[in-house]
């Protein structure tokens, strides 16, 4: 299993399109991921999970992923919450 710790950056916080967007990242991933907000997880591959948590920008979330792609699963999510902004195709 990996963990890690993050620190949301994006302006507008895990709603709505960044969510959309969160979610369509985790899925491309076969490992099981969560996302942890004080004492509530959630599935990462779940809209209506990561919507639940309410993630606004500033919140420090723990990411983590048990299975063979976990590390790569948790650096790529880390990665996209970590950027001010995304950028939409």
């Amino acid at each position: 299993m990996t963990r890690q710790l993050v620190v949301v950056k994006l302006k507008t916080g895990l709603h709505a399109r960044p969510a959309a967007l969160f979610v369509q990242e985790a899925n491309k991933f076969v490992s099981e991921i969560f996302v942890e907000k004080e004492e509530k997880k959630v599935n990462a591959k779940s809209i209506m999970g990561i919507m639940s948590l309410a993630i606004s920008s500033g919140t420090e979330v723990a990411i983590s992923a048990d299975g063979s792609d976990s590390a790569l699963a948790v650096q790529a999510l880390v990665t996209l919450v970590s950027k001010e902004e995304l950028e939409i195709h």
